[in-house]
């Protein structure tokens, strides 16, 4: 009875979890119409892109006490990703308590930024 309970709780958590994951997807998808799946694939990867950047950002601060930029991150193998994934290009501003790792597009479309910052939220722009 408890492993069929347990089985239970993880479906369910596992459910809400692609539920939330698929509301993300959809705001940071590009508009309908002028948008193609290679488009999406790129605009998806940038966000996973984001968020290996916040994590890292996470691990730098448990070790070393503080956010670090971008060049930090990679030199410090905290990080793997490069600065960009085409037509994104990737940069961190960060204070000792904060920082916000940003994607600007540099082509036109939408949308034209996405960020993260240590709340761990990918957010965009139109």
């Amino acid at each position: 009875m408890g492993r069929a309970l347990g089985f239970v709780g993880t479906i369910v958590t596992m459910a809400i979890g692609m539920y939330i994951y698929s509301l993300q997807v959809k705001t940071l998808s590009p508009s309908t119409g002028s948008g193609s799946s290679e488009e999406f694939a790129t605009i998806a990867g940038v966000k996973n892109d984001l968020i290996g950047i916040a994590n890292a950002e996470r691990g730098y601060l448990a070790s070393q006490g503080r956010y670090a930029s971008l060049d930090e991150l990679i030199a410090g193998n905290y990080l793997t990703i490069k600065g960009e994934r085409p037509p994104y290009f990737y940069d961190v501003e960060s204070t000792g308590s904060s920082f916000r790792a940003t994607a600007t597009r540099t082509t036109k479309g939408a949308p034209a930024q996405l960020w993260i910052t240590d709340t761990m939220e990918v957010q965009a722009s139109d």
